[in-house]
């Protein structure tokens, strides 16, 4: 069987190694440049590959193509590969055939990648044989070719579960739904929506579907009297149904086989939306069978991503958070939210058309400073110019936080939270994040 891969990133060159290891003939193609660390593995394994253009007739003779979740269904290849009926899969469906391994499949607009580390770390640290793949950054195929897991927590984007048929999640978890890459639907909520409800294709009545029952895209996409799994709704507004809901400081999961009350006192995590995250990861634990003492312990040792309302520091009773990672406006809303303490607020970037209206309240209630970092403010200042008592712009990360560290009062929260992109200023959120962490280290922890 001959295999075509388009893309040599993460996901295409796991999957270029998983087809090599099951013996079938594999050539990868790239339109861009392939990381020197990819083509060192595609060399080792004898993997033949090109990059900078895609050489149609090598592509096209295949019997399937595996296509990496960045390349669009409209771009020429695929398309030409779908006129001829060519089957087109992700590296995570290709991956699946190769296992007996159970999957724990989470997606989402907003909260998959922190739902997705906190299950594995619960799961994990209960001593489960456990391993985390896909959108976080680790290939599934990959780690599938010495398949030495019980199961697997695997981040999916919409992207990767479009190219997915026969895919099938023992616990599949979807966190919400709200507007995102719908230049890839048509710009259609609709058919994005469907495209994140297939996290729940193919189940059975032995597999489970832990989703947000708060979320109003869920519930009109959601079809529970077409559902042959066990649906398991997570809320924090009583919803009817629910099987896992929050009182006080305890989650409390009410399933007939799988019950829990455990108190996330200790959780470093804050905010309306990680109280979510972590309703969904403790359904998952709960049932894969963890005890509640085991999900109370790794609560409090668990350690969230970088730059997702990351603490940087406390100097003179005024805390640093890193939040980099919200682009959005729904993000910021998040944070906001959940900070109860008055707020110092860097925010800024290319915006992605914007609609603060939203965010408007709750910056007259908490932030008493915003910061504007970017080359073009005009908008957060229209937005926010009669809220916020000190308007202030820059396009240096050092400056913001001098600025903010001068107008900071103990009990104060010094927060990077951009709603923008970072690629007026920085190379990606993350060299954002990063260079705040930096800065606020030098200049106000004096590391």
């Amino acid at each position: 069987m001959k295999v075509a891969i388009l893309g040599a990133g993460e996901s295409g060159v796991g999957a270029a190694l998983l087809a090599k290891a099951k013996g079938l003939e594999v050539f990868v193609s790239d339109m861009g440049q392939i990381k020197e660390s990819y083509k060192e593995k595609l060399a080792q394994a004898a993997i033949p590959f090109e990059e900078g253009t895609h050489t149609f007739d090598q592509i096209l003779n295949a019997d399937e193509i595996i296509k990496s979740p960045g390349i669009p269904d409209k771009a020429a290849i695929v398309h030409e590969a779908t006129k001829r009926e060519i089957p087109v899969i992700s590296e995570i469906e290709f991956a699946g055939r190769y296992t007996d391994a159970k999957f724990i499949c989470i997606t989402g607009t907003n909260g998959k990648t922190t739902t997705t580390l906190l299950t594995y770390h619960l799961l994990k640290s209960a001593g489960l044989n456990v391993a985390l793949a896909g959108n976080i950054g680790e290939s599934l195929a990959e780690k599938v070719i010495e398949n030495k897991y019980d199961c697997y927590v695997v981040e999916l984007s919409s992207f990767q579960l479009d190219n997915m048929y026969q895919f099938k999640a023992h616990i599949a978890v979807l966190t919400n739904i709200t507007p995102d890459h719908l230049d890839r639907y048509e710009y259609s909520m609709d058919k994005y929506a469907a495209s994140k409800l297939r996290v729940a294709q193919n189940m059975t009545g032995d597999d489970f579907f832990v989703y947000n029952a708060d979320d109003e895209n869920i519930a009109k996409t959601f079809r529970g009297e077409t559902f042959a799994g066990t649906a398991v709704p997570f809320t924090l507004k009583g919803a009817a149904g629910r099987k896992v809901f929050q009182e006080g400081q305890n989650i409390k999961v009410e399933l007939e086989f799988y019950k829990g009350e455990i108190n996330t006192s200790k959780s470093s995590l804050i905010g309306k939306h990680n109280q979510y995250n972590t309703m969904a990861a403790v359904a998952v634990a709960k049932l894969m069978q963890v005890s509640d003492e085991a999900i109370e312990q790794a609560l409090e040792s668990f350690q969230n991503a970088a730059h997702r309302l990351q603490p940087v520091g406390v100097a003179k009773e005024v805390t640093y958070i890193n939040d980099s990672k919200a682009t959005n406006v729904e993000a910021v809303w998040y944070a906001l939210e959940g900070i109860k303490q008055p707020i110092i607020w860097i925010a800024g970037g290319v915006d992605k058309g914007n609609d603060y209206s939203t965010l408007v309240e709750l910056a007259r209630e908490k932030v008493k400073v915003l910061v504007c970092l970017g080359k073009d403010n005009k908008k957060l200042q229209q937005a926010f110019g009669r809220v916020v008592p000190i308007i202030a712009e820059t396009t240096s990360i050092e400056y913001a936080v001098r600025l903010s560290r001068s107008l900071a009062e103990p009990g104060d929260v010094v927060l990077l939270s951009p709603a923008c992109a970072s690629f007026d200023l920085f190379k990606n959120y993350e060299h954002r994040g990063q260079r705040f962490k930096e800065a606020v280290e030098k200049i106000v922890l004096k590391k």
